[in-house]
């Protein structure tokens, strides 16, 4: 930051999920935002460790591991004055079970770029690349 301070970087993993050029979404308990599904790594976990446990834990699938495919890393500001710098590690993975919302989220919502305002800013660039590939309509 220009006035010296440094910004905390959240580390974080997200599953890309898109059906009929819309993609998968959801709002945690007690929040207003949606997100990317996925979130942050614990301990020495990799980012596919990351990925499959934070999935089941919240829409109750299990990613196909050997599907995985990394689709790109995003990195933007986020946070009360910009306080943190959000990295976002993005994959698509193929899934068994029936997608449900767990009971840390209260909605799962499927997304078209004209949300993306409803969305953090990481997740807004995420969008834009989607859209521009013609993925996201």
């Amino acid at each position: 930051m220009a006035d010296g301070r440094v910004r905390q970087l959240i580390d974080t993993v997200a599953w890309v999920r898109i059906e009929g050029g819309r993609i998968l979404c959801a709002r945690p308990r007690g929040k207003d935002v949606f997100y990317i599904p996925g979130g942050k790594r614990e301990g020495g976990e990799t980012d596919i460790q990351t990925l499959l446990r934070e999935i089941e834990e919240e829409l109750t699938v299990a990613l196909l591991p050997e599907t995985v495919a990394h689709v790109g890393t995003y990195e933007a500001v986020h946070g009360p004055a910009d306080a943190a710098v959000v990295r976002m590690s993005c994959y698509t993975a193929d899934y068994r079970g029936t997608l449900a919302a767990s009971s840390e989220i209260e909605e799962v919502a499927w997304f078209g770029y004209a949300d993306r305002a409803l969305v953090p800013p990481v997740d807004q660039l995420l969008f834009d690349d989607l859209v521009n590939v013609g993925l996201l309509r």
